[in-house]
């Protein structure tokens, strides 16, 4: 049999998947634990998710360096020693904090996880906040922010989140550099001793894990005290928009970094998946309209790309692209041109289709391991989205049509609600 190169081979659209489903367990503290068990390595994935994120700071970059600071120092341990016992069961340790929670992740073998429980309840509990450590890890936050600053397209991120939220919304807040130098050993602590120690957590386990995991999981952080009182949180507001566009200039930069878009949403609004295909075919794909138009046909950028950051409380829209300081202009007015094309001309049949299998294929690929599996999940979970949200992604991206995504550009992309922000020059 001849194989004739000139025609695509047959595919099958995906319509439809089937996840494994999530047996839900409560410990003796009535701390919840999510279970997805997927036997096809005998490794694990042991995730902490607190509220404990930069909306629930007092001192701006606590919440950051008090994650960070767990694995630090105990009253046992040092930071050398804590290391060397992860090191020893070949686990490893993840710390990180968001706008809204932050996590403690540890991957170990199945059959070491009761070795490595004893040190995760030891940093939940017991961190000692070393005043050396923390001198560390500013100086390294410090010289990566320096950095950061000098690059445009980093501080066009920051304008941008600040004109969106405010500087002081933790959705608008970024790490600033004197922050990070006036922040204390005591502002780290007070931190921790608020908004984490004894606070109630969710615990999501992913990979080769059985009841046995789970009743171990229960000796060690089963049997902490959960506080009852609630946590303060920020009670602030957004600020008033005055809806001019930034220019923060650079002489010396032959570059400038663009950033437009606007807030948005949650996962949770009714136009979300119109929104969501909208974006794909504006920007959210590298054969999206903004990269053949922008990049392919103009020449004016190595990329660019849409997309759709989504929060616990809120959301936004983001275009962002990196182009040569005299291009500029010419690269605002194209994207402004293929949002007013996707606003009065209907997307073709063809393309849509194209766009909505990729988008399904991207959201198979994205469930190939147990704990890409669980990531997934802690939308449902954490944001209280409709148990069927995963299991229905792919129905409700397929029955978007050409008239719904004209309504969405339309209404969502009117040029008179868009932000701009540009660094470098125009």
């Amino acid at each position: 049999m001849t194989l004739n190169r000139t025609q695509s081979p047959d595919f099958q659209a995906i319509q439809e998947i089937q996840l494994p489903a999530v047996q839900f367990h409560r410990l003796d503290n009535g701390i919840p634990l999510h279970l997805i068990a997927v036997s096809q390595q005998p490794v694990l994935r042991l995730e902490c998710v607190f509220n404990a994120g930069t909306w629930y700071e007092q001192v701006p970059g606590s919440a950051f360096f008090a994650m960070k600071m767990l694995s630090e120092g105990t009253p046992s341990r040092s930071s050398a020693q804590i290391n060397e016992y992860i090191d020893r069961y070949g686990a490893f340790l993840e710390l990180s904090s968001g706008p809204d929670r932050a996590n403690v992740v540890i991957y170990c073998l199945t059959k070491f996880l009761p070795d490595v429980l004893p040190l995760l309840r030891e940093m939940l509990t017991e961190p000692t906040f070393p005043q050396k450590e923390l001198d560390d890890l500013r100086n390294i936050t410090l010289q990566n922010l320096r950095v950061n600053y000098e690059k445009n397209a980093y501080l066009a991120g920051v304008i941008f989140r600040e004109k969106l939220f405010g500087a002081d919304h933790p959705y608008g807040r970024s790490q600033r550099p004197e922050a990070v130098e006036n922040l204390t050993r005591q502002g780290v602590a007070d931190f921790f001793e608020r908004v984490i120690r004894n606070r109630p957590f969710q615990v999501i386990l992913a990979g080769h894990a059985t009841e046995n995991e789970v009743l171990a999981i229960n000796r060690e952080l089963g049997q902490l005290p959960v506080r009852t009182d609630i946590l303060p949180s920020f009670a602030g507001t957004l600020p008033l928009d005055d809806h001019l566009p930034v220019l923060a200039e650079k002489p010396d930069s032959i570059q400038s970094s663009i950033r437009v878009g606007r807030r948005l949403f949650t996962r949770s609004h009714p136009d979300f998946f119109k929104m969501l295909v909208t974006n794909e075919v504006l920007g959210g794909y590298f054969g999206s309209r903004l990269m053949k138009n922008i990049r392919e046909e103009k020449g004016l950028t190595y990329g660019i790309s849409s997309n759709m950051p989504s929060f616990q409380r809120d959301g936004y829209f983001l275009i962002g692209t990196d182009v040569n300081k005299d291009n500029t202009q010419q690269t605002l007015d194209e994207i402004r041109k293929e949002i007013r094309i996707l606003q009065t001309e209907p997307v073709s049949t063809d393309e849509l289709e194209t766009v909505q299998n990729y988008m399904a294929g991207e959201f198979v690929g994205s469930l190939n391991t147990p704990f890409e599996i669980a990531d997934r999940y802690k939308v449902i979970l954490l944001d209280a989205m409709p148990t069927d949200f995963l299991t229905t992604y792919i129905q409700k991206v397929r029955a978007i049509t050409p008239t719904d995504i004209m309504e969405t550009a339309t209404h969502y992309l009117a040029t008179d609600s868009l932000r701009e922000v540009v660094v470098g020059g125009k």
